[in-house]
């Protein structure tokens, strides 16, 4: 193994469990806002909610779950979206010992019935009548469960009712008896192939990674002298959202929630709400990349967007040499252009995100240099950090004044990162889960010696920054015996404002190949081009052209980062994105590499043999002969 990454010494030990946040926070600042909750969508307004009004929100949830008969250990599902009540119920739960199974609400049937008899549940809470149709059809299979209740039909209400009756004394004494090393809660991987595996959770698992990034970084979450505001909308089924709401919680930070992920509902959201602080995927700062360039497109602005995304990025990348001392900085021409387009273009940028943010953080994937040098000449640095749920969420974090774009930072104070000979990353530390639940042969391929084998592949550099190269069971090894990591290749072709999706495939192929969806909105856009306007049948022509064209560029920068050996070869357009609906995306956003690739096996196949018949070499041609990319569009 190669030399750990070095990390300093870890923060204070915490004494109980994630729900004592709550009553520490009402006790020492009762009339801090901790939570914003929508009260009018028509005029985007928001209510704030105060430390002492959550504890006793908090409290009259938990009599109700007592009455109901949770107890310590219980495992209560919470099959919701992005909301208030997530929370609050969260920390009711957690304040009578009992444990959070965390589904999303788009979770299929079949998913649905794994994890509920999986982890054994006593209890479901759902949002919406599908939710109650989708569980009811299960119970006659799951003796266990006692109770499904229903939000939108005020089960929150009546469990407070219930509850009425229950004294204060014994919420206390459950919520005394709660440990750091208890389990609060069990989150199932995203299951991009196989079925989910339930990662036991302990609280400290949880606290450890977020305690960590507010002693080191909770100033730089907002202006000085103002607090701090995060809005949560990735979901809470998932790790890096669930992190998210115990950070905020316990940091004293203002959390809204936005249950919608559309386009429209978050960029209302984030207009009326204005957070400091910017939580989001990878896949979401690509989508704010592609809004930005076609708004500014569809307004005759293209062509001083991209000199003004090209001076932010050359700007950033100055400051970035200057700070890991291998540059003067920016020169004065380039501050000179900065500060133009800071007052025609930056500005006007933020202002989308609502204008008060300052930082934020990328989550779930890696985030590609160009995005991140980007961000941070526009001004919002945007932190790409690592985790996985078997470790809590948080590894790594970016250095204040030391930030390397391109990494995802080095590993978080009392947490250790290795990089074994094969490249996998191995971490140890206070954050690594407990072990799967029911499943001690998989427990035990993860966890060896203390450290965990995350199934990531990366590389530490001299000053321990850990840059993520991809996934070890995603890699491609082609006929001619040619590896290949698809994360880079993919990461580029999305940078094309016409590419959606992109996923990477040539196992035991001849060639790299990959399937390509459209985003549906720049496609609108660019089809409405004067160039491709005209009579009926010659614009027809002329759109396929160009389009083949346009995703021939897409793939030749992609190609531009790897050898001739790796690059894309054939390629094929999908008619519709892969999404959660129709099982190719996890909850999380990512792709389901063994569900694509079977449900789009006859494409696949196709797109190889219309090369080869292109190629018309007898069967005995070497790979080496694939050299010509091919697009192939259905």
């Amino acid at each position: 193994m190669r030399d750990p990454a070095l990390a300093p010494d870890p923060t204070p030990d915490m004494h109980g469990g994630l729900a004592d946040t709550v009553f520490d926070t009402a006790a020492r600042n009762p009339t801090l806002p901790v939570l914003a909750r929508r009260t009018d969508d028509a005029l985007a307004a928001w209510r704030q909610v105060t430390a002492v009004e959550l504890r006793d929100e908090v409290v009259d949830l938990a009599k109700g779950l007592v009455a109901c008969g949770i107890s310590p250990g219980h495992r209560v599902a919470v099959m919701a979206r992005t909301r208030y009540e997530w929370t609050v119920f969260g920390h009711a739960l957690w304040t009578v010992g009992a444990e959070i199974v965390a589904i999303h609400p788009n979770a299929s049937r079949e998913q649905v019935e794994w994890i509920l008899r999986d982890a054994g549940c006593v209890a479901v809470l759902v949002e919406d009548e599908q939710g109650v149709m989708t569980v009811g059809t299960l119970c006659a299979r799951l003796p266990r469960l006692r109770h499904v209740w229903q939000l939108d039909t005020d089960a929150l209400p009546q469990l407070v009712e219930r509850g009425a009756i229950v004294p204060l004394t014994t919420v206390e004494s459950l919520r005394r008896i709660v440990l750091p090393d208890s389990t609060a809660v069990i989150a199932y991987t995203s299951g991009t192939s196989g079925r989910p595996l339930g990662c036991a959770l302990s609280h400290r698992s949880l606290a450890y990674p977020c305690d960590t990034l507010l002693a080191g970084w909770a100033h730089t979450a907002a202006p000085p002298g103002e607090q701090a505001s995060v809005l949560a909308f990735l979901p809470f089924s998932h790790v890096y959202g669930l992190m998210i709401q115990v950070l905020c919680l316990r940091g004293g930070i203002l959390l809204g929630h936005e249950p919608e992920m559309t386009d429209a509902a978050l960029a209302s959201a984030l207009r009326s709400f204005r957070p400091t602080y910017f939580c989001a995927v990878p896949s979401l700062f690509e989508k704010l990349y592609k809004n930005f360039l076609r708004a500014a497109q569809q307004g005759g602005r293209g062509a001083l967007f991209e000199r003004a995304a090209q001076t932010a990025r050359d700007f950033a990348a100055a400051e970035e040499r200057r700070r890991l001392g291998a540059g003067p900085g920016p020169g004065l021409d380039l501050r000179l252009q900065h500060a133009l387009y800071e007052r025609t273009v930056y500005r006007r940028l933020r202002a989308t995100l609502g204008g008060r943010v300052v930082r934020g953080s990328s989550g779930g994937s890696s985030l590609s240099r160009e995005l991140s040098l980007f961000f941070e000449g526009i001004g919002i640095y945007v932190n790409d950090g690592y985790g996985l749920t078997e470790s809590g969420g948080g590894i790594t974090m970016q250095p204040l004044g030391r930030e390397k774009s391109g990494t995802v930072g080095q590993a978080l104070p009392g947490t250790r990162i290795q990089v074994a000979e094969d490249g996998e990353v191995l971490v140890r530390g206070p954050s690594v889960f407990q072990g799967y639940v029911s499943d001690e042969a998989a427990t035990r391929a993860a966890l060896s010696g203390g450290w965990l084998a995350t199934g990531d592949l990366g590389r530490l550099d001299s000053e321990g920054y850990l840059t993520i190269t991809g996934r070890k069971k995603d890699i491609i090894v082609t006929s001619g015996g040619k590896s290949v990591a698809p994360a880079a290749l993919e990461q580029r072709l999305r940078m094309h404002p016409l590419v959606h999706q992109a996923l990477v495939v040539g196992d035991d192929r001849p060639c790299v190949g990959a399937l390509i969806t459209l985003d549906p909105d720049f496609l609108a856009y660019w089809r409405s081009s004067p160039a491709l306007q005209g009579n009926a049948p010659g614009r027809e022509a002329r759109e396929e052209n160009a389009l083949r064209e346009e995703i021939a560029r897409a793939v030749a920068a992609a190609n531009s980062a790897v050898s001739r050996s790796e690059s894309i070869r054939v390629h094929r357009v999908l008619p519709a994105p892969f999404d959660t609906s129709n099982g190719l995306l996890t909850p999380s956003m990512k792709l389901r590499r063994d569900a694509i690739t079977r449900h789009y096996a006859a494409e696949i196949e196709a797109m190889y043999q219309a090369r080869s018949d292109t190629l018309r070499r007898p069967p005995q041609q070497e790979p080496a002969d694939w050299d010509d990319p091919d697009s192939v569009f259905r």
